[in-house]
């Protein structure tokens, strides 16, 4: 029993890395192919998730804080909001993103990645509050 629960931890302490690395790929790839936002943070919450199953809750919510992760939800969602009032604000419309920068192909790729580092922050706070929500009880 020993042997099965030392062999979980070395796995789950050079796989959680990965997955980690894995969710930024996915991130910043997003621009430019499938991914994005979204998909990144599904990946980042679940390190984390793996993380508290194989090393249990009670380490999770030391490595981990709650206050933290509702901040980084906020951040994410004016991150989104934002983008678009500032499009409104410098005259197009809401997330026309050509507004951004003189040049449109800057513009659209600053406003890209923006609104999809906000929805990677909200989504990757939000999975892990529910978790937490989950198993805290």
């Amino acid at each position: 029993m020993i042997f099965k629960e030392s062999v979980l931890f070395v796995v789950g302490k050079s796989l959680i890395p990965l997955i980690f690395l894995f969710a930024l790929y996915v991130q910043f790839h997003g621009d430019f192919g499938p991914g994005g936002g979204f998909q990144a943070g599904t990946i980042f919450s679940a390190g984390f998730i793996l993380y508290s199953l194989i090393f249990g809750f009670d380490r999770l919510k030391r490595v981990v804080n709650i206050s933290m992760l509702e901040i980084i939800a906020v951040t994410g969602v004016v991150l989104f909001v934002g983008t678009g009032f500032l499009c409104m604000f410098l005259g197009g419309e809401f997330l026309n993103y050509s507004y951004l920068n003189g040049d449109n192909l800057v513009g659209q790729h600053l406003g890209i990645f923006i609104v999809e580092l906000g929805v990677f922050l909200t989504v990757f706070s939000v999975l892990l509050l529910l978790f937490f929500c989950f198993v805290d009880r």
